[in-house]
């Protein structure tokens, strides 16, 4: 059995988002964080001195629905582990009026988009 990738999975979901723009434009405002990839220690700390900040979630939609300020996902495959600083991240936004969750490959990411946009603003 082949195992399929955290980035497999996220590319799969942004090639939706972009077949999907039609049915959902506010797609247009889903981005990739690109927090998680191993990197040499001299960009890892150019890039904290930027902002970049461990468990930031991967993707963020800033749109407002079902009274939440945004949705942020944390991507894992399946059966992937959610580290400390990514579940810390999570409870903070949450409590800050966003929607956040950890979905476990593209189709939980895809169907939480939709869950999410399908509901009007009011």
């Amino acid at each position: 059995m082949i195992k399929v990738t955290e980035h497999q999975h996220q590319v799969c979901l942004f090639s939706w988002a972009s077949w999907n723009l039609h049915i959902y434009p506010e797609l247009w405002f889903l981005f990739a964080i690109p927090n998680g990839e191993y990197r040499l220690k001299a960009v890892a700390s150019k890039l904290r001195a930027e902002g970049v900040k461990a468990g930031v979630s991967d993707v963020f939609l800033s749109v407002a629905r079902r009274g939440f300020h945004g949705l942020y996902i944390e991507l894992k495959t399946e059966g992937g582990r959610v580290s400390p600083k990514q579940a810390q991240w999570v409870s903070r936004v949450r409590e800050q009026g966003y929607y956040a969750a950890i979905c476990y490959g593209f189709d939980e990411a895809k169907d939480l988009l939709v869950w999410y946009l399908d509901q009007d603003e009011g």
